[in-house]
């Protein structure tokens, strides 16, 4: 329970009248001081008053007092800052290293809060704070989503940055690499995006007017015209399927020209996946925006509105894959042009977090802004997720709203974070509990 008395101390959820430390001294918290999240004490800068003398230092918290000792704090110098030790059990009496007595207070967590807790811990129905929802403050809900929001572009722009950094700067393979990734639409992300990493596209630029070799490239680096790629049912049809003959030819040369290789064909997954998402599909999708110079950051970078940014993704597939999902199986002529859903998905996913991180990278603070203003402009995602969150009562108005829905769906409620989360605060602090007919103070 630790970690609930820190954030009993934080937000101050206990009665601050009868505190004391344990050899009698009246206790007054001023200020908790600042949450520390590396080494040394758990609160810096705090102010309290002992026995009417005013202290400024640190605040150290455990669930039992001879935890102080067992950790090591009573030989280490950064702890001799700590103004008082704050615990749920006395069962020793710290000192410093000058073997001083550290002030020590014994705190408790309100039976309404552990109770409180205790709830969210257990609940199994998701999301655990779901009750009071419907009673938020619309500020309360505004805000946090806000935050939530940021939250989740600054986590899209570390993983942007570290593409550019893999490929010593170069924001346009990372722009391609982030783009590839959410072609994989979740289920083949990962291969995409390892399949995009190893595309060598300053050699494929020079090839980039031949849309057969575009193809070839594509196809041939991700492993797909490899035997062991093909179904066993469809081996004998590709075997005489003369556009995968050529594309294998083709290959071998531009693979012996820039010493390619493929990556494990093993690495794309296709059970339960509709065919129009089949790799195949995908990458001759992307073949065709390569061809056409619509992967390129600056073309994104001229977007001014969502219209420009659709426009920009929406892509087909060449006359080969109008008729098939994959070599050797024939399926009825389509198009299989990206849906609007899939394209908004990609702006949501791609277009909007590269711009945002671009404009981090380069200190473009209006790029930044349109980022946001273009996730504004966006309808909600509709998924699972978010269609529990309406039936809670959380109704997604945009796509900011909906991604930051998600943000609070993985990253709080499925780690049952509850302490970190604004809707949790408001769960612990104001929600009856039980048996009782008050509040939590």
């Amino acid at each position: 329970m630790e970690k609930l008395l820190h954030y009993v101390w934080k937000h101050r959820l206990y009665h601050s009248g009868g505190l004391c430390t344990t050899d009698g001294r009246k206790v007054e918290v001023i200020d908790p001081g600042l949450p520390n999240a590396h080494a040394g004490p758990d609160f810096f800068n705090a102010k309290v008053k002992i026995g009417g003398t005013l202290w400024a230092g640190n605040v150290e918290i455990h669930d039992k007092a001879s935890d102080w000792d067992a950790h090591g704090h009573g030989d280490d110098k950064a702890y001799d800052s700590v103004v008082l030790h704050v615990v749920a059990e006395a069962d020793a009496q710290p000192t410093d290293t000058r073997g001083r007595p550290v002030p020590q207070m014994l705190l408790g967590v309100p039976p309404s809060v552990a109770a409180n807790y205790r709830e969210l811990l257990a609940t199994d129905t998701y999301p655990p704070c779901y009750r009071i929802i419907p009673e938020l403050p619309p500020m309360t809900v505004t805000s946090w989503l806000a935050a939530l929001q940021a939250e989740r572009l600054e986590q899209k722009t570390e993983a942007i940055s570290r593409r550019a950094a893999m490929k010593a700067g170069a924001w346009e393979e990372a722009y391609f690499a982030t783009l590839a990734r959410n072609f994989g639409f979740g289920i083949n992300g990962d291969a995409f995006e390892q399949w995009a990493m190893s595309v060598p596209l300053g050699a494929a630029a020079h090839h980039r007017d031949d849309p057969f070799q575009v193809e070839a490239l594509f196809m041939g680096q991700a492993g797909l015209l490899q035997d062991e790629a093909i179904s066993p049912r469809h081996r004998a049809e590709a075997a005489a399927d003369g556009y995968l003959q050529r594309l294998r030819t083709e290959y071998a040369y531009l693979a012996r020209k820039f010493g390619l290789s493929p990556i494990d064909c093993k690495l794309w997954r296709f059970l339960r996946l509709r065919p129009q998402n089949f790799p195949h599909i995908r990458i001759a999708q992307m073949a065709t925006l390569y061809h056409e110079g619509r992967t390129g950051l600056g073309l994104l970078l001229e977007c001014r509105g969502i219209d420009d940014v659709r426009r920009l993704l929406a892509t087909h597939v060449s006359a080969y894959w109008q008729t098939h999902y994959s070599f050797g199986s024939e399926s009825a002529p389509s198009h299989k042009r990206l849906s609007g859903q899939s394209i908004n998905l990609l702006a949501i996913n791609t277009a909007i977090p590269v711009l945002f991180a671009y404009g981090r990278h380069t200190m473009d603070e209006g790029l930044c802004q349109r980022a946001f203003g273009l996730l504004e402009s966006l309808k909600p995602e509709n998924n699972a997720i978010i269609r529990t969150w309406r039936e809670c009562g959380l109704n997604a108005k945009t796509a900011a709203d909906s991604q930051a829905l998600l943000q609070l769906k993985r990253a709080y409620c499925d780690r049952r974070d509850c302490l970190r989360c604004r809707f949790g605060y408001e769960y612990l602090k104001r929600r009856e509990v039980k048996g009782q007919g008050s509040r939590a103070k």
